[in-house]
């Protein structure tokens, strides 16, 4: 038996993917949208290039100034302090306070029954076991506080003066500038 070949016939709409002809648009609607994209293209990498530029510049300059650089600093001091004591400080604090709580059901008298026992147990305890007992008291602090300063860094990023100070300069700079830029595009 003998087979035959068929071929299919494609419209002109649905050409081949290229660099110069995107998918599903006919030749005339590839080159006039390249056109406008190029056209789009053009009027705005100056404007990006310049906009960045003049940023560059403009923190190369501030970085140089001492009150902003001491304000960098100080304010860098606090964030990490403010970080450290809320990661070690609050939440671990918290948790040993509201897990026994939660595990007591919100009733103060049946948690203080529960743990009362345990403490007395610790004073009545010998040195090498109390010391047990605080060092993993410690590591559960520790542990606690640094998994909680870990996400603090992450959804509370230390927001730079620098950076600061430069966002406030381009805005001004984008409004005074902005139609000089459209000119030359």
């Amino acid at each position: 038996m003998h087979k035959r070949k068929t071929t299919t016939v494609v419209p002109d709409a649905m050409t081949i993917s290229t660099p110069d002809r995107p998918s599903g648009s006919t030749p005339t609607t590839a080159s006039t949208s390249s056109a406008a994209a190029r056209q789009h293209e053009t009027l705005h990498a100056p404007e990006v290039a310049a906009y960045w530029t003049e940023r560059r510049r403009y923190l190369e300059k501030i970085r140089k100034v001492p009150e902003v650089r001491q304000r960098f600093w100080r304010e860098a001091g606090i964030y990490l302090l403010r970080r450290l004591l809320w990661s070690f400080g609050f939440f671990p604090v918290f948790i040993a306070f509201w897990l026994p709580f939660v595990l007591s059901s919100f009733n103060p008298v049946v948690m203080a029954s529960d743990l009362i026992p345990i403490l007395q147990g610790f004073v009545q305890a010998n040195p090498e076991e109390q010391a047990t007992a605080l060092s993993t008291v410690a590591i559960a602090w520790a542990s606690i506080g640094f998994f909680f300063l870990m996400f603090d860094f992450v959804l509370t990023p230390f927001k730079s003066p620098y950076e600061y100070e430069a966002d406030v300069y381009m805005r001004s700079w984008e409004q005074l500038n902005h139609d000089r830029l459209r000119d030359k595009g």
